[in-house]
């Protein structure tokens, strides 16, 4: 491709990674065109929500408190709006696969036998810029039917019938350091965004699907109403009429838990779905009362989906979307099959079928799963118990309170738990460092929201001084010998040359730095995305 500076098109635009053959057929002049004009468009209010987030958060930091906003009771007291029907494959989503883009990912995925392929750029991808560009070609080769692959002697390519495609954008708050516009990098969201839009709607919409996304780690309805306001343009530029980009929205923050029935509202010609994120929405549980010592919640894997606040917030979601005619997505049970253990491979089937029936008997329209072993088991439960495409008619009763959603769940905080977190935490960011963004630790899958819970609980509980059941206080010695001794596990299980370039060490020095510093970051991804461009 040439440089675009060359191209007048191009002016301001500047394209600072590598670019390989078959880069520019996706980064082409008229694509970075269209990605710099929504930037261009966009990309103050962007930073304005961004800078909003940071004052919200302070201000319930000082005050202890947050609540539905009275200022849009407006919104939800007004029964008579609903949101635009459901496309046609998007009406019965009873099963969704989740994973990265790479090639064997995406045509396993889409051939898993589920309903829709959650295609993920965001938690369950490290953003390099290699990850990024061919994830975007993968998902061109996946929307136009053409992707294959040749890997260890087999053949890969896609069924006949094969599930719907959906993409996941990247956050508000990460950015795209290989893309600046006039000077600033591009947002991660827009990038990711308009490449997909811009090279797959209308080839999508020629096979009787669409362009679909979903859009994660929203905390008010005006970051809702960003993304309106970008589809609405985006649509415009690619002569698409309205309400051809049809969205699902994660429910994975605890403000945007409260804000729900205004994000449909504002989503409404173009949103289809709410989504129950658990694993982030534990996160921003912990990160929205971090200075909150009343708010401590148990070990990780004691916050499961039966304890009282996590419950609320399920039957919330699906109270909120199906009186406003939108479909209630389960979330993600991150137990994957036991290779070499029946026992264990059993155990995790069993916790994914109860999972699943639970979500289907609350009145979830569907679920995911993270690994094509697992479709059946989900599959199996949801034509049981849902013999309808979806339960639109089904409306948990009552109302979620403030207290159903905010008082934390009881249950042990011991040496296993910070123990696990630790290990968990250094695992998870060295495979990131790598380049690898889902990862199975312990027979669960985890990804950056995952590890996200074990960095702002162990951060949480030394800000608290929290008192194990064992009588230790968590502080930075504590953390600091734990963090050693669990380097040790992993140098035991990896070997010595591994260990030594796998990236451990620096995964550990950045995980333990997050965990002791003053200030809880945001997000762990934002200085270990730093650490791409170290020398």
């Amino acid at each position: 491709m040439a440089n675009p500076a060359s191209n007048p098109v191009l002016s301001g635009v500047d394209v600072r990674g590598p670019m390989p053959p078959g880069y520019d057929t996706i980064l082409t002049p008229e694509a970075l065109a269209f990605v710099a004009q929504l930037h261009r468009m966009y990309e103050p209010t962007r930073q304005s929500l961004l800078r909003a987030r940071d004052q919200r958060l302070a201000w319930i930091n000082q005050e202890g408190f947050i609540g539905f906003a009275p200022e849009y009771s407006s919104i939800r007291d007004d029964r008579s709006w609903q949101v635009r029907p459901a496309p046609a494959d998007l009406t019965d989503r009873r099963v969704e696969i989740t994973g990265p883009c790479d090639r064997k990912m995406v045509i396993n995925a889409l051939n898993s036998g589920a309903k829709c392929f959650m295609a993920c750029l965001e938690d369950a991808s490290a953003p390099t810029w290699d990850v990024m560009v061919q994830g975007q070609i993968n998902l061109r080769d996946a929307a136009a039917g053409t992707i294959s692959l040749e890997d260890k002697g087999k053949s890969y390519k896609l069924n006949d019938s094969t599930a719907t495609l959906i993409c996941r954008p990247r956050g508000w708050h990460l950015d795209e350091a290989h893309l600046v516009v006039d000077g600033a990098r591009v947002a991660g969201a827009i990038f990711d965004f308009g490449l997909y839009l811009f090279h797959n709607a209308h080839v999508l919409l020629a096979k009787g699907s669409g362009p679909y996304f979903y859009l994660p780690k929203l905390e008010h309805s005006l970051e809702a109403r960003l993304w309106n306001n970008i589809f609405i343009s985006a649509q415009s530029m690619l002569n698409l009429p309205l309400g051809t980009i049809r969205a699902t929205v994660l429910i994975e923050t605890l403000p945007g838990a409260f804000m729900a029935e205004e994000i449909l509202y504002e989503l409404r010609d173009h949103i289809t779905a709410l989504n129950c994120g658990r694993w982030d929405y534990i996160f921003s549980y912990i990160k929205t009362f971090q200075a909150d010592a009343s708010k401590l919640l148990p070990d990780r894997a004691a916050v499961t989906m039966k304890v009282p606040f996590m419950a609320a917030y399920a039957a919330h979601v699906v109270r909120v979307c199906h009186r406003r005619g939108a479909h209630a997505m389960g979330g993600m049970s991150a137990f994957i099959p036991v290779k070499d253990d029946t026992a264990a491979n059993e155990a995790a089937f069993a916790a994914v079928r109860a999972d699943k029936e639970r979500e289907a008997t609350l009145g979830h329209d569907g679920t995911w799963v993270a690994h094509p072993g697992l479709v059946t088991v989900a599959r199996e439960v949801f034509d049981r118990l849902m013999p309808t495409p979806n339960q639109l008619h089904v409306i948990p009763p009552g109302e979620a309170s403030y207290e159903d959603l905010v008082t934390p769940a009881p249950g042990p905080r011991s040496m296993a738990g910070l123990s696990n977190n630790i290990n968990v935490g250094i695992g998870y960011v060295a495979a990131w460092l790598r380049g690898q963004g889902a990862v199975p630790l312990h027979n669960l899958m985890e990804d950056a929201a995952t590890a996200e819970i074990s960095r702002t609980q162990l951060w949480q509980w030394r800000k608290a001084a929290a008192v194990l059941d064992s009588g230790e206080t968590v502080d930075a010695a504590l953390i600091t010998r734990i963090t050693g001794e669990q380097l040790d596990v992993y140098k035991a299980q990896v070997g010595d040359n591994f260990f030594e370039t796998g990236k451990y060490r620096e995964a550990a020095d950045l995980f333990r730095t997050l965990v002791l510093a003053d200030r809880l970051e945001p997000f762990l991804t934002l200085p270990a995305y730093e650490f791409y461009f170290a020398k």
